[in-house]
């Protein structure tokens, strides 16, 4: 056997046991420590507990006074580098743009994986994520009590959508926002097609660049996708052109995959869709 094909069937058997494990769900717990304030708004290093032996660290962003809040996943293998320093990983679309979400009005959580994961690899689509994520979606819901969205960009699309699944009954987001979705499964084997479209029953908005040329993100699985979707209501697809200048790898985000020149065209727009589309 390959030590390709060895590599892949590892990383499908992880997906499957990370996916079928069922982790005992705690009451929740939060530590909250204030590291400073960018552009006068307060920012925090926030850690949630949703599982035994586990915590969820994130950012925090506080405007003055939020509309709705966001928790914003990254692509690639889900690692930003929060702790009380703040983020060491910055340059993926939705985590550069995390000032330009806030000051829509948007109370902002930039997640990094829990602390018994070096990565999100192979566990983006598992329940345990789901959890994790509940708990950091219930802390939010105490600092204001406003609706609070997933967003996800490129491999962070797979945890927005997921978790939005897995939550359906109780404890779920009130909306969802993919950009530059992983339509094609990539290295891990996942992608959003993993939702049960039976289950996402939230606003729904899509985001892709027209000219996307990462292999797993083509803009031609955009409007299918929204269309698959049959329960998300409302879903939309909203493209974008231009921008630029473009350079790098075409999954990388200085690259339309990562909405260079757009990027506060793109966050307003999708801060205006959120605002728009208050919990049914």
């Amino acid at each position: 056997m390959s030590r390709r094909l060895w590599a892949a069937l590892l990383a499908a058997a992880w997906v499957w046991v990370a996916g079928c494990a069922q982790p005992k769900e705690l009451a929740g717990a939060a530590e909250t420590q204030q590291i400073g304030k960018s552009r006068g708004m307060a920012v925090s290093f926030v850690t949630t507990a949703r599982r035994e032996g586990a915590r969820q660290p994130f950012l925090l962003i506080r405007p003055a006074q939020p509309v709705a809040a966001v928790i914003l996943f990254t692509g690639g293998d889900g690692v930003v580098g929060i702790g009380p320093q703040g983020i060491e990983r910055g340059g993926n679309f939705l985590v550069h743009s995390r000032l330009l979400f806030a000051e829509q009005g948007l109370l902002v959580a930039v997640v990094d994986p829990p602390t018994e994961h070096r990565t999100l690899n192979g566990f983006r689509t598992s329940q345990a994520h789901a959890l994790d994520i509940k708990g950091v979606i219930a802390y939010l819901r105490e600092q204001a009590p406003v609706p609070v969205w997933l967003v996800g960009t490129s491999y962070g699309t797979v945890s927005a959508i997921k978790v939005a699944d897995r939550l359906a009954d109780g404890g779920g987001p009130d909306g969802v926002v993919l950009t530059s979705s992983l339509f094609i499964p990539a290295k891990i084997g996942d992608s959003v097609q993993d939702a049960d479209p039976e289950r996402v029953r939230v606003p729904l908005l899509v985001v892709h660049h027209r000219n996307d040329r990462c292999p797993y993100t083509p803009f031609s699985g955009a409007e299918p996708y929204v269309q698959r979707m049959l329960h998300a209501r409302p879903a939309e697809l909203i493209a974008f052109d231009g921008g630029g200048p473009v350079q790098g790898s075409f999954c990388e985000p200085k690259d339309y995959h990562g909405y260079p020149g757009l990027r506060g065209e793109v966050v307003e727009t999708i801060a205006r869709w959120i605002k728009a589309h208050p919990p049914r």
